[in-house]
């Protein structure tokens, strides 16, 4: 599962660990929520990658009204390749979706969240799936989920589902749209090592949507447990 994540890194962050083509200023955010615009990666054209905004909940180009995209933020890769809504997208329309971190929430009486990233600081990728739709208007809006897979030795204890983040060898085959085998690309949507993140214990704050500060991914009190 995966319901909330950051992406403050810069711009020429980004453009240099992705080697992107021209990308677009971005504002820092600390709180993405479902719904909301995000920056995906994709193959262009020119053999490129390039860096664009789109909804964060995946629309199927036959649904019928935008809403139902809040219902497809995250794709299980161990059945997208059978859904309706995600098997075009995973033959065809494969994305990166940048983050630094993102949040999970340790069930129990009082849920506490948990602020998971990168032990070396570096941006993560996760695997992503986009589509484009048609509103009623005839106005395109495109939109992404991201996959996710069973929880990793560091997650097990917190939730049971987790991101599928791609290491940097291998993001050339996952946006390779002449790559339309899926069973080709098994391999990849597997947990990630555990020692490749760390996390902490964060403030309730980021459970409300209208929360974005630089505060939301800080240890809980100043010193949150690292794990």
């Amino acid at each position: 599962m995966c319901g909330r994540y950051s992406l403050s890194s810069t711009r020429l962050t980004l453009q240099q660990r992705f080697q992107l083509t021209n990308p677009p200023r971005l504002q820092p955010r600390f709180n993405i929520a479902p719904t909301q615009p995000a920056p995906v990666i994709r193959a262009d054209e020119e053999g490129g990658r390039s860096l664009k905004p789109m909804r964060w909940g995946l629309i199927p180009p036959w649904a019928k009204e935008a809403a139902m995209g809040a219902k497809m933020i995250n794709a299980r890769s161990e059945t997208a390749a059978e859904k309706p809504s995600f098997r075009r997208a995973l033959k065809r329309q494969r994305c990166l979706v940048p983050m630094d971190g993102f949040f999970e929430w340790r069930r129990g009486r009082q849920k506490t969240p948990y602020y998971i990233h990168s032990s070396k600081g570096d941006v993560l990728a996760a695997a992503g799936l986009w589509e484009s739709w048609l509103d009623p208007a005839g106005r395109t809006v495109e939109s992404y989920a991201i996959l996710t897979t069973g929880a990793n030795a560091l997650m097990e204890g917190l939730h049971d589902r987790m991101p599928v983040f791609l290491q940097d060898g291998d993001w050339k085959r996952w946006l390779d749209a002449s790559l339309q085998d899926t069973a080709a690309l098994a391999d990849l949507l597997a947990p990630c090592d555990p020692d490749l993140l760390k996390m902490h214990e964060v403030s309730p704050a980021v459970g409300k949507v209208g929360n974005d500060s630089a505060e939301l991914i800080e240890p809980a009190g100043g010193q949150g447990q690292l794990f």
